[in-house]
């Protein structure tokens, strides 16, 4: 398999997003076992709230402070702080005595999931060559995918024992993945790009040789060209090196664009539903008089097929542009949802059991599963492109605001949601369906394609939009072109060369 190192590689870097799917998706099954709440003393809905909330806040915390670790220090520093602050947060979790002991637990927890969300696609993008660069960058989805497949299922076979050890153990499993990533992660090579921009090209070039170019091929001439771009590219963005937040948000107009468009992709993630369904399954399945353990099966059946549709996709994600699967995605998503709307209005949300909405019933829980079909393309695209529009300069910070965007709208729709499905109930998911069609209208009209390109050529596409738009200015200054001519006459008409030079 060709490249098949830097493939390993970015696997190995993604044990940080599996835990990012893991720790997301365990706390919903360990806090309805009985053993929990007698462990906690019936912990109050305020309490309860603040378990699964400080996650997100910690997430919060960790994706803006990830910048501070990566830039100075490089990629893998983050990776190994991260490991050893999620070994922590899964140890607190597991001992926990109080409910304050396991909220600070759950806040080490997602202060390490934020560093690592933010900083693998980063990491990610900057080894993979253009060629398979969706491929690796969609790992980080796919490995949330399988964090939360394992979270489900692990979930389900504790909650068939007894003791605190259905809780205590899924909590627990959460230091494997994290130690593994911890002790490994320095046999990784460091992001060439970060050793370039460090003022180390040999090391740089040593690394993009030992993952780039292919046994038993001759593609030593594109690992070239490709170390010339990034040594050019470097040097450019260190003419216009930022050095604090207000220039990157607002004193360059491209990287400003930039940081709005990866903010932008990942509120569409949120604004889709995804978490507010994820949290919205064990109801219906309850209405249909399941039990909770049959819940939890066909739950984890459900995380299973949206697991094997990240698998489909990211075969061909480096085959099909970005804006042709993303805009479907967004349609599709915004259809289901309407659908799902309409179901739960006509059927009075589908209270009771009776045999006049089973069927109905039946029908939205499978709209829930057709949602995660139409969801795999956003949630693969929406890491990867937020870590090839930024330059090396200013991609820790970009992905960095990026991410914690992500996981505020994440910590919003997570406290207002009950509120709004008791208010609205049903009529809840129009507006999801409004939010994902105006999101396909805005990929369609302001998102440009990056599929297939380096990141390099993905710069170009920016700054080229920047000249043009300088360009278009010099053209309602009609004064300068003439003023530059006659000053370039008089340089030619000038009999003395040495004092033409200084002119």
């Amino acid at each position: 398999m060709p490249y098949l190192l830097v493939t390993l590689c970015c696997l190995f870097a993604t044990l940080g997003s599996f835990l990012f799917g893991y720790d997301s998706g365990v706390i919903s099954s360990v806090i309805d076992q009985a053993s929990f709440k007698h462990r906690f003393h019936n912990p109050s809905d305020a309490a309860t709230g603040g378990i699964v909330a400080s996650y997100n806040g910690g997430a919060i915390l960790g994706s803006v402070f990830v910048s501070y670790l990566s830039d100075p220090w490089g990629r893998r520093p983050v990776l190994f702080t991260g490991g050893l602050l999620a070994s922590l947060g899964a140890a607190l979790q597991a001992g926990a005595v109080n409910v304050a002991m396991l909220i600070a637990g759950r806040l080490v927890a997602g202060l390490a999931v934020g560093l690592m969300s933010a900083i693998i696609p980063v990491y990610c993008s900057e080894l993979s060559p253009p060629r398979i660069r969706g491929f690796l960058g969609s790992m980080q989805q796919w490995m949330i995918g399988l964090g939360v497949v394992v979270a489900q299922w692990v979930g389900y076979g504790c909650s068939l024992r007894t003791g605190n050890f259905t809780w205590s153990f899924p909590l627990a499993f959460q230091a494997v993945p994290a130690i593994m990533l911890s002790c490994g992660v320095w046999f990784l090579p460091e992001s060439p790009r970060w050793l370039i921009e460090k003022g180390d090209p040999g090391a740089g070039r040593a690394v993009l040789d030992r993952l780039h170019q292919v046994p038993g091929q001759t593609n030593a001439q594109l690992v070239d060209s490709e170390f010339t771009q990034i040594c050019d590219s470097i040097a450019e963005e260190q003419r216009l090196a930022i050095h604090s937040w207000r220039q990157l948000l607002f004193t360059q107009p491209s990287w400003r664009h930039r940081v709005l468009l990866a903010c932008g992709m990942q509120a569409f993630t949120q604004c889709s539903g995804t978490n507010v369904l994820q949290n919205y399954n064990p109801g219906l399945y309850q209405s249909l008089g399941l039990s909770q353990s049959t819940s939890l099966i066909i739950q984890g059946i459900w995380g299973a097929l949206a697991q094997f549709w990240n698998t489909v996709f990211i075969l061909f994600i480096d085959r099909v542009d970005r804006r042709k699967l993303l805009i479907p995605s967004l349609l599709g998503m915004g259809a289901t949802m309407c659908v799902e709307a309409i179901l739960g209005q006509v059927y009075s949300n589908f209270e009771g059991a009776d045999s006049s909405n089973h069927h109905a019933v039946r029908a939205a829980i499978a709209m829930f599963f057709v949602f995660s079909l139409f969801y795999t393309s956003l949630g693969l695209i929406s890491w990867i492109y937020q870590s090839e529009i930024f330059p090396t300069a200013i991609r820790a910070r970009g992905s960095s605001v990026a991410t914690a965007t992500n996981w505020s709208l994440n910590l919003i729709f997570a406290q207002c949601t009950p509120i709004a499905q008791s208010q609205m109930q049903f009529r809840y998911f129009y507006c999801f369906a409004a939010f994902n069609w105006a999101a396909a209208i805005i990929v369609w009209a302001v998102y440009p394609e990056t599929a297939g390109k380096s990141l390099e050529e993905i710069e170009g596409i920016f700054t080229k939009d920047l000249l043009e738009s300088a360009h278009d200015a010099d053209h309602h200054q009609p004064t300068l072109p003439s003023a530059d001519a006659k000053g370039t006459l008089m340089v030619i008409s000038t009999p003395d060369s040495s004092y033409a030079s200084e002119i």
